[in-house]
């Protein structure tokens, strides 16, 4: 073991830069080259890795310090291979980000002041023609990725206006135009990649800056020759690394500028992967940067139902609450219920409201019907009673709800169409069993699923059934354990009730609802010349969608289904 300082490297000409962001912690084990700060200048920000794989012993800097080259930043401590390569360390390139520069410019452009490239000390000549726009020099990087496509053709584009923004494994960038002009083809989509000199997009009526001499601000040296006007991006310092929240940003006729998320390249790949929209995203680091874990609380408040994303709540369906006018319907009644007594008011659960928009949606869309029957399973609950009895030390119990499952798949296989679903006007017929069972939980109607029912056994279903109702009571069923179902039973055996009308589970076709069972008198001409015998008689309750099922072909599926739960030996034919 050895304990190593891990330094700031060679940066380049910046000195005094503050530290904006912490990406490690003591007690973390970090990789060689792996980013452990932010740092940012006036002109860029860049992360800084670290020379050698190990665990944080002691952080060495602060939110708000200055650093430069030699400053130790933290300790590790490393072992082997690692502790001896420490004796020749190596100084790894950070990543730069230079934002603030480019950031600065395109705000100057938005305001209406004159950006540096375009002052009184150049002058604009009109290109004679479409004009091409190459990637420039963006330093030591090859085939960066485009993830973002800024402008689109018939756009007006001014001078060091980003067009796209690309990213490497460690640091991305916005390329700018090197001209003024009307976008008239973009050459580049999301997904290429591109190198330096690649044809990024062509422009008409450009206007390009050329250097004309420029007196000295100080005016005691004599005046002296301009840099010639080089691109933003000319080199990696040039760059802007922020993520763009929407190309209108970017438009330099804007009345006002818009504001840019600030985050880290890994930050920005860890919201990616995600999914999580940044620009909706408050940072809470230095100068609102965003963290990591800001995009973990924004997700625990999104998958809380706390919080809703722009396109959550641009697709979701009106509530019974919320009009009704997208339907041609009247609005919803909007009544003071305290002005006729006491009310308590108590949100609505999670589960709750993403079930009520799928119900809702359900209910209004599908043209369902519900066919009400009887099974007969005065046998079959002798012969769960009995297996039970027999499986005792295994600590399986099975229940009626394992062997309607079986019966169901017998049923489904010899009526598929109550299996497929609708897409557009085709069906799709599955070659699977898959089976959902509503589960009555604390939070909410649940609905795990027991895959390939078909090839288990009752033993089998019973005990995964037990297992998946623990989860969803726990709320801990993962989203696979809830998909893929062909056909769902809702079973309220347990409470009680005659009947009822389950509403369908898109896009299943069908869905059945079974109630407590009842020992009723029914009549048998075969006994002693007809008579009353006690039964015990399941309610069935199937509803399902007539654009793919008929009356007739519901009635035939109940009586068969019925037929299986009196002899449950008809599952092997």
């Amino acid at each position: 073991m050895a304990l190593i300082d891990v330094k700031v490297p060679d940066i380049g000409d910046f000195d005094e830069v503050a530290v904006i962001e912490l990406l490690v912690k003591v007690g973390d084990t970090v990789k060689a080259e792996q980013s452990l700060i932010t740092v940012e200048s006036d002109k860029a920000s860049m992360e800084i890795p670290s020379s050698t794989a190990g665990v944080v012993k002691e952080l060495k800097v602060a939110l708000g310090d200055k650093v430069k080259q030699g400053s130790v930043v933290l300790v590790v401590e490393a072992a082997g291979e690692a502790a001896a390569s420490a004796a020749a360390p190596v100084s790894p390139a950070p990543s730069v980000r230079a934002e603030p520069a480019l950031r600065q410019a395109q705000d100057d452009r938005d305001s209406g002041q004159a950006s540096p490239s375009t002052s009184s000390g150049q002058t604009e000549i009109a290109a004679s023609g479409p004009v091409q726009v190459l990637v420039p020099d963006i330093g030591d990087f090859k085939d960066v990725a485009v993830i973002e496509v800024l402008v689109k053709p018939g756009d007006k584009i001014a001078l060091e206006q980003s067009l796209i923004t690309v990213e490497s494994d460690k640091a991305s960038m916005e390329i700018p135009s090197s001209h003024a002009g009307v976008l008239k083809e973009l050459k580049v989509k999301v997904g290429d990649t591109v190198n330096i000199g690649d044809l990024l997009a062509i422009l008409e009526g450009a206007v390009a800056a050329s250097p004309s001499p420029q007196p000295s601000p100080q005016g005691g040296e004599g005046a002296k020759p301009a840099a010639p006007a080089v691109p933003a991006a000319a080199a990696p310092q040039a760059a802007s690394v922020s993520v763009v929240a929407a190309p209108a940003a970017h438009n330099p006729t804007a009345s006002a500028p818009v504001g840019l998320p600030h985050a880290s390249p890994s930050v920005r790949k860890f919201a990616r992967e995600l999914g999580v929209p940044l620009a909706e995203i408050k940072g809470s680091g230095l100068k609102g940067r965003i963290t990591a874990e800001d995009i973990q609380s924004f997700t625990k408040s999104v998958m809380a139902g706390a919080v809703q994303t722009v396109a959550q709540a641009a697709k979701a369906p009106a509530s019974s609450g919320g009009g009704g006018s997208e339907l041609g319907l009247i609005p919803w009644p909007k009544v003071d219920f305290a002005k006729f007594g006491p009310i308590e008011r108590k949100e609505m659960g999670r589960i709750k409201k993403i079930s009520g928009a799928n119900l809702l949606r359900n209910a209004v869309m599908i043209p369902a019907v519900t066919n009400f029957d009887d099974a007969d399973i005065t046998d079959l609950e002798a012969f769960r009673v009995s297996t039970n009895k027999e499986n005792e030390k295994s600590g399986v119990k099975v229940t009626m709800l394992a062997f309607l499952i079986k019966a169901c798949v017998a049923a489904l296989k010899k009526f598929p169409e109550f299996n497929s679903s609708l897409d557009g006007d085709a069906l799709v017929y599955k070659q699977f069993w898959h089976i959902g069972f509503a589960a009555d939980t604390p939070n909410g109607l649940m609905v795990p699923v027991i895959k390939d029912a078909d090839k288990k056994g009752v033993l089998q279903i019973s005990q995964e059934m037990g297992e998946l109702a623990k989860k969803a009571r726990e709320g801990k069923l993962s989203p696979a354990e809830m998909s893929g179902a062909t056909f769902t039973i809702s079973s309220l055996g347990g409470i009680g009730g005659r009947y009822f009308t389950p509403i369908i589970n898109a896009p299943e076709v069908a869905i059945l609802g079974v109630c407590k069972s009842n020992m009723e008198p029914v009549w048998d001409a075969n006994k002693d010349g007809g008579a009353f015998v006690p039964r015990l008689m399941l309610p069935l309750s199937l509803t399902w969608d007539h654009r793919v099922i008929d009356g007739a072909a519901a009635a035939r599926f109940n009586a068969y289904l019925g037929q299986i739960l009196g002899d449950f030996r008809r599952v092997l034919l």
